[in-house]
């Protein structure tokens, strides 16, 4: 009997050289025991060598399991989200700091012109506010904002700064505008990234909101072993522990609410349409994971089933709110008096009763009390006189 420390190991080793193998727990106790005792039964091995071969063994270990496809790269799509984040909150902060300073400045034209992109861009252009009316704006902006703009220039109620202010507001458009710029790109290769790595995904929810789907589940395989009801309140746990905390309702959604499926949905239809759309998600999803086709053909499929039951639902609502209105079709009721046995026939109606009506002063009993009391009483027979008269037609029989 040979003791072998793997099951596996040892059924190869029965299959290939017919040596019975054996695999329990007092073998794991004299493996144990091997290993704690190693240097003593090997000659030769000192102590300080078994820590390079330790660090070896993890070295392979640790190769083995971070081996990976160039194709199947789910890491880079969670970093490449992560510094989108990163990046639009760095780029909403400067664009404001760009308004306020500037504003100093130039008040009206934070009004005039609403994007920040385009903002950056005409206070690089123009610099000081009395060269606007010397300035083609025509590649920045459109004809009637040039117009306002050059008009509040002249009028403008904004304080006079000195060059070197200006030169550091310029250099912070710059800033923007080169931010601006390093986003688009990170958002077309985190598009080619998902395209690649989960087709039918991205073709059901779009890039943004699968890439934190997968960013939320730590890797697309470990988002596939999600069923759809955890996948439709993906990114919403506090809400849902806190609603389990106080027994209130639980979310219904969470980073599902910015498809564009559920945007498109009515309020009251909002529910519905995310839970549809995270079961198909996540079929998606494990058919990303684990399938070998490239295609989107599914997460399309399922995409036009996802729009015909919103249209479907918004159909409903419709009708449901229309029937609602002073127009409202008469819906004919189930009558319980319909007898199966009569060929359908309606019982007749009741006749009016006249003596339930109720007078003004008197109830439907009180009326009924009076019919009573106006006809003759009779008179209550005596006791025996029943007896007396038996009597009688007996003796004159």
């Amino acid at each position: 009997m040979l003791a072998v420390a793997d099951s596996k190991l040892g059924n190869a080793i029965k299959d290939k050289l017919k040596i019975e193998c054996v695999h329990n727990n007092a073998v794991m106790e004299l493996m144990r025991g091997v290993r704690s005792q190693l240097t003593e039964l090997i000659a030769g091995l000192a102590t300080q060598d078994l820590a390079p071969m330790s660090l070896g063994l993890s070295h392979s270990l640790s190769r083995y399991k971070l081996k990976f496809s160039p194709d199947k790269v789910d890491t880079m799509i969670i970093q490449a989200i992560g510094l989108l984040d990163d990046l639009d909150k760095e780029l909403n902060t400067y664009a404001m700091r760009v308004r306020e300073w500037y504003g100093w400045h130039f008040p009206e034209l934070a009004k005039i012109v609403q994007d920040n992109i385009l903002y950056a861009k005409s206070v690089k252009l123009m610099s000081s506010r009395d060269n606007a009316a010397k300035l083609d704006f025509s590649e920045i902006l459109p004809e009637e904002v040039e117009a306002e703009l050059k008009e509040a220039a002249v009028i403008s109620m904004g304080s006079d700064v000195s060059d070197v202010d200006l030169m550091n507001i310029k250099e912070l458009c710059d800033q923007v505008l080169s931010l601006a710029e390093y986003r688009a790109q990170l958002y077309d290769y985190l598009k080619n990234r998902m395209n690649t790595i989960a087709p039918n995904l991205t073709a059901l929810v779009g890039e943004l909101v699968g890439a934190r789907l997968i960013a939320h589940g730590g890797s697309l395989l470990n988002l596939a072993k999600q069923p759809g009801s955890t996948v439709q309140i993906l990114g919403a746990e506090k809400a849902l522990f806190r609603a389990l905390k106080t027994k209130h309702a639980t979310p219904k959604y969470g980073l599902l609410y910015h498809a564009s499926l559920v945007g498109q949905a009515p309020p009251k239809m909002k529910g519905k349409m995310s839970r549809s759309l995270a079961a198909k998600a996540a079929l998606t999803i494990r058919y990303d994971a684990l399938g070998d086709a490239q295609d989107d053909s599914m997460g399309l499929e399922n995409r036009l089933k996802l729009e015909a039951r919103l249209r479907n639902l918004e159909g409903k609502e419709l009708g449901r709110s229309a029937g609602s209105a002073k127009g409202k079709p008469k819906i004919e009721a189930y009558d319980k008096d319909r007898k199966k046995g009569a060929g359908g026939l309606i019982t007749p109606a009741k006749t009016y009763n006249p003596s339930a009506d109720a007078v003004l002063g008197r109830t439907p009993n009180s009326t009924a009390r009076n019919v009573e009391e106006e006809e003759p009483a009779k008179e209550a027979p005596v006791p025996g006189e029943d007896k007396k008269e038996k009597k009688k037609k007996e003796e004159e029989i």
